[in-house]
This record gives C-alpha cells, structure tokens and sequence, in this order.
C-alpha cells in the first residue's frame, strides 16, 4: 500500500525555534530517511521551496494566465512529503510518528493513502 506522509508548515513556528532546534529537525528527518532507505518503503521524498516562490497556473478563455503563488491564503503551506510503500496503514501512521515535526505544536504531517498511481487504481 502506498501512502502520501505530507509535511505542513507554519513559518512563524519555525521562527520561534533556536538554530539548535532547528538542527534537531533536520537531524531527526535524515535518521527517518535512513531507515526507510534500509526497510525499503522509501519510494520518494522532496522538500518544497516557500510559497512565495510559487505560481499559479490557469486557463481562462483558452489562455493561460500565471500569478503569484501560493493559491490558498493561509498561514500553512506543503513543506514536503515522503512516498511510502508499507503493509498497512497502522504502519504508515507508525511512520509517520517518527517524522520529527510531529513533536512541534503548530508543525502538521498528514497521512493520506494514494488511489491511484501509474495509471492503476488502488496503488
């Protein structure tokens, strides 16, 4: 079973945290990335740059029209994810109870089962 472990951050928490803290977080996601390497239900992981970086893409009357990013005003925003391949959910949620954020009021990690990938359904 494949599962979406999503990462939402809230800058403001991040800024609250010491350089030491922070260090811990990044330390804590190298060590989870390890033994998922090692179990074998690492099948991806990506880090996302700020939203103020992003754009958003529509189609109004045929012609693509690009703004400023991020799409939702919120003070959240996808940091990141991992993409698992595990046996059940338990263990995706037992997973996900190692991700390092999920120790931070204010930080969130979202699990979230994948139903179709590749052009299969149930992935």
């Amino acid at each position: 079973m494949k599962f979406l472990i999503s990462m939402h951050i809230n800058p403001a928490v991040l800024e609250s945290l010491t350089e030491e803290e922070k260090a811990a977080i990044g330390e804590g996601h190298g060590r989870f990335i390890q033994g998922l390497k090692e179990s074998g239900e690492l099948i991806n992981t990506l880090a996302l740059v700020d939203p103020s970086q992003a754009a958003v893409v529509s189609v109004r009357n045929g012609q693509p029209a690009v703004t400023d990013g991020p799409f939702l005003e919120s003070k959240e925003f996808l940091g990141g994810f991992y993409l698992i391949d595990c046996e059940s959910k338990d263990r995706a949620l037992e997973l996900a109870a190692q991700i390092p954020d999920t120790a931070i009021e204010g930080l969130g990690v979202e699990v979230r089962q994948v139903m179709f990938a590749d052009g299969n359904l149930d992935a």
